[in-house]
This record gives C-alpha cells, sequence and structure tokens, in this order.
C-alpha cells in the first residue's frame, strides 16, 4: 500500500513532536524507517467487524462531542469549537483512521445540543471529498430507543432521516444507542430490514447486556444477518464487559466489542488530579478521592509508557486494542487529540504490562456505568 504525504506527515508529527524520545537511525521522507514500518502496519491492519463483511480500523474517532453542549465543551458551542472538530476530523484520516462513529442524539435539540453530529459529520466527509474524490471512511450512527418509537418502522424512518443529515444514501454500521424495554423485538426487526433494503452494510447494538446481546444475535441469525458489533463502556478503569459477560459473549459469538470513552473521558490521559479534577458533569464521576486512588496506575501507566516512548493516553488505548477484537473510539476534539489516538496503533504493549495494568486497576473501585447496561 502506498503511504500518503499527508499520512507520513502526520506520524512524523506524532512521534516527533509528542513523542521525544523516539530513537531514529536512518530516515525516509521525515520518518524513522523503523516507524515507517509501525505506520505501514497500522494502515494496512484493519479489523473485520464481526461476521460481517464489513472491515475497520482498529482505532475510531468518537464524534459525541461534536456540536454538544449538554456535557461537552463547557455547555457552549462556538466557531473555534467547529474549527478543532473539523481539524480533528482532517487529521484523524491523515493519519488513516478512517472509522467515524455519531449518534441522531449527539448535538441535537432532544441532548440540548448546538448543531447535530451527524450533520457535522456529513459535512466534514464532504468537504474532504471535495479534496479527495477516493476517501472512504466508515460511517457509524445510532438509533435512540425513545419511549414513543415503536415497531420496525421506527427503525428504518430514523435511519433515512440519519442518512439525510449525513448526506449518504447508506452508512456502514448502524446500531440500537441502548435498549428499549418497550420495542426490542420490533428495533431488532428493523435492524435486519435495513440491511435487506442496502441502507447499511452491518448492524450492532450499543449498552446490551449479556441476555439481550444473544437474544439480538439469536433473532437476526435466523434472517442470515450477522449482528456485527456491541458498543459499550469499556476502558482500563470500567471493565464491566469482562465480569457481566458481555466481554465472554462476544468473543464465543464472534461480536466485536466497540469500546467507548476508552480512556475514562480523559481521566486516563494523567491530564487530571486531585488538585485538578474535570470540570462539569464528569466532576461528579471523577471526584478528587477518586482521582487519589488512581494515582499509582497512573503512575505505571507513564512509566510504561516512557519505555516506548508513549503518552499514557497512547498506552490506555494500546491495552485496548490489545483485547481481542476490540475496536476503541476515543472522542476528538482537536487535531493534536487526534495525532496522539494516531500514536496507539502500529505497536503493542507486552503480555506481561497487560496483565500489570490490569491488577492495578482492579484494586480501584470501578466508576459508574451508563444505567441502561443493566435493562
Amino acid at each position: 500500500m502506498a503511504l500518503q504525504v499527508s499520512s507520513a506527515a502526520c506520524f512524523f508529527r506524532v512521534f516527533s513532536h509528542r513523542n521525544r524520545r523516539v530513537h531514529t537511525t536512518t530516515v525516509r521522507s521525515g520518518v524513522a524507517s523503523e516507524d515507517f514500518a509501525a505506520l505501514k502496519s497500522s494502515e494496512e491492519e484493519k479489523l473485520k467487524l464481526g461476521a460481517s463483511e464489513l472491515k475497520v480500523t482498529r482505532l475510531g474517532i468518537g464524534a459525541w462531542s461534536w456540536g454538544d453542549t449538554s456535557y461537552w465543551n463547557n455547555f457552549e458551542w462556538d466557531d473555534r469549537k467547529l474549527k478543532a472538530a473539523k481539524a480533528a476530523f482532517d487529521t484523524s484520516v491523515d493519519c488513516n483512521i478512517t472509522f467515524f462513529d455519531t449518534a441522531e442524539v449527539y448535538g441535537s435539540r432532544l441532548s440540548l445540543g448546538a448543531i447535530n453530529s451527524e450533520t457535522l459529520l456529513g459535512r466534514f466527509i464532504k468537504e474532504r471529498k471535495e479534496k479527495d474524490p477516493k476517501l472512504e471512511v466508515a460511517v457509524a450512527t445510532k438509533f435512540a430507543a425513545l419511549p414513543w418509537r415503536l415497531g420496525r418502522q421506527s427503525v428504518l424512518n430514523a435511519l433515512k432521516d440519519s442518512l439525510c443529515r449525513l448526506g449518504v444514501s447508506s452508512v456502514e454500521l448502524y446500531q440500537l444507542h441502548w435498549p428499549g424495554v418497550w420495542g426490542n423485538e420490533g428495533y431488532i426487526d428493523g435492524l435486519g430490514d435495513a440491511v435487506e433494503q442496502g441502507l447499511v452494510k452491518a448492524v450492532g447494538v450499543s449498552n446490551y447486556n449479556e441476555r439481550r446481546l444473544r437474544d439480538a444475535y439469536e433473532k437476526l441469525k435466523k434472517r442470515g444477518i450477522p449482528l456485527a458489533s456491541n458498543q459499550v463502556n469499556y476502558s482500563l478503569i470500567y471493565r464491566a464487559p469482562e465480569e457481566n459477560g458481555v466481554k465472554v459473549a462476544c468473543d464465543e459469538l464472534g461480536i466485536s466489542l466497540i469500546a467507548y470513552s476508552p480512556i475514562a473521558q480523559g481521566v486516563l490521559t494523567g491530564k487530571y488530579s486531585p488538585e485538578n479534577p474535570p470540570t462539569g458533569p464528569r466532576s461528579r464521576i471523577y471526584t478528587p478521592e477518586f482521582l487519589t486512588r488512581l494515582q499509582p496506575l497512573l503512575n505505571r501507566i507513564r512509566e510504561i509508557g516512557e519505555g516506548y516512548s508513549k503518552t499514557p493516553t497512547q498506552v490506555a488505548l494500546n491495552w485496548l486494542i490489545a483485547q481481542e477484537n476490540v475496536v476503541p473510539i476515543p472522542g476528538a476534539k482537536t487535531a493534536e487529540q487526534a495525532e496522539e489516538f494516531a500514536g496507539a496503533l502500529g505497536w503493542r504493549l507486552a503480555n506481561e504490562e497487560i496483565y500489570e495494568l490490569r491488577s492495578l486497576a482492579s484494586e480501584i473501585r470501578p466508576v459508574t456505568g451508563f444505567p441502561v447496561e443493566n435493562l
């Protein structure tokens, strides 16, 4: 596979600017030879989602924060944040990360947002394709299981609205955002209909517990349609999927696990401390007391990262990538964040480091997850 100039530029920035301890011998187009090989490997390596035919990059980008004013962006959205989000998208593509996850409720009026995340992602893709017509991007979005939405047709109607906002005729992955206690049977039927009508390439669920996951898998299987993925909260300090049977079920059934909040909404980056906790809604989850308990783990993550010339963020993401059939989707609000995420690809933590980090994290009382996981 030919290495694009933009990709080489991205890789050089990641390894020279953010990881200043990289040792180089020979350089090819501004990239160290050993780093060039790692980049080529990360470009060529894609993961097949479940038993579907859809392949995505081993790391994706979450677009929850794009346009949102209810949880992110300090409750405001302006041109500066818009330009930063666009730069995050472009830099991700430059770094060969082409899997983007959004949802109809991200940034929507329903969530008190400023502008719908789907609309922004569609705009970014269109503008980029004007410069690069051959660009291939894998888009994942989600159906909101709202109380007034009943039956399979509600899924198709919502999907068509999402396609309109995205400005596309189909998407690569369509997911049920959370289980609806009032209409799951019809929702699963709607996913199958979407595949058969050619509106999506693959279908998945999100925030599904083991029982609901197995039920959805069996219902789609009867129609000859694979359940490609289950998107859940999963990180080094939130490993409920390992403990509640979801990860085991995914591995058994051949369902990919898409990990949202893979760096614990920024807490695993080392940016925050007991003296400097996050602000806004996250402050209720990641309290100074919790951050105090987290420090030994963060210190060890930092030490391990120094041995690879990697940041804590890259170590935390690589830990997830090292798990079987897992695709982390950290949220990128800036180009700098997207560059850093790309540095989690093309290398792997040693097995003993993976086990050590899990062991250290096990000593910390886990944070609260999304309530619907237990429905």
